[in-house]
């Protein structure tokens, strides 16, 4: 999909951006929807890396089976808040997903707003329907 280490460059260009931008934003990644990290933002350690892709990934599936199960519709976005933040995760077309931590005390309207607009910026990560499967 973004095989190419010039791909991988500009999408983890994109994430660091998208976290140096957003106040209380923490990391950045960009994964396959069955769970690989494809970009991620400076800074995330491989292992952090490949646990928050897997995580992500399940969580955007029981998301998309809970819209099925309740003839719900699509995944706009699913989100964990935890005491010290919040995990987003939305469907970046292609088979792929964003997700972003952010700190507690977040503007979340804000991290989900800049999210889109990440998404819209890169036209290859246009924002689309990643419910197949």
């Amino acid at each position: 999909m973004f095989g190419t280490a010039e791909h991988s460059g500009e999408l983890s260009w994109l994430l660091d951006e998208l976290v140096h931008n957003v106040p209380r934003v923490t990391l950045a990644l960009l994964l396959s929807n069955d769970g690989l990290a494809m970009a991620v933002s400076s800074g995330v350690s491989n292992e952090d890396g490949e646990h928050l892709a897997v995580v992500a990934s399940a969580l955007h599936s029981l998301a998309k089976g809970t819209g099925r199960h309740f003839d719900a519709g699509s995944v706009r976005q699913a989100m964990i808040e935890l005491d010290g933040g919040y995990l987003f995760v939305v469907a970046a077309g292609g088979g792929t997903c964003l997700t972003v931590f952010a700190e507690a005390g977040a503007d979340i309207g804000l991290v989900a707003y800049e999210m889109a607009r990440l998404l819209t910026s890169f036209p290859r990560l246009k924002p689309g329907d990643s419910n197949q499967r």
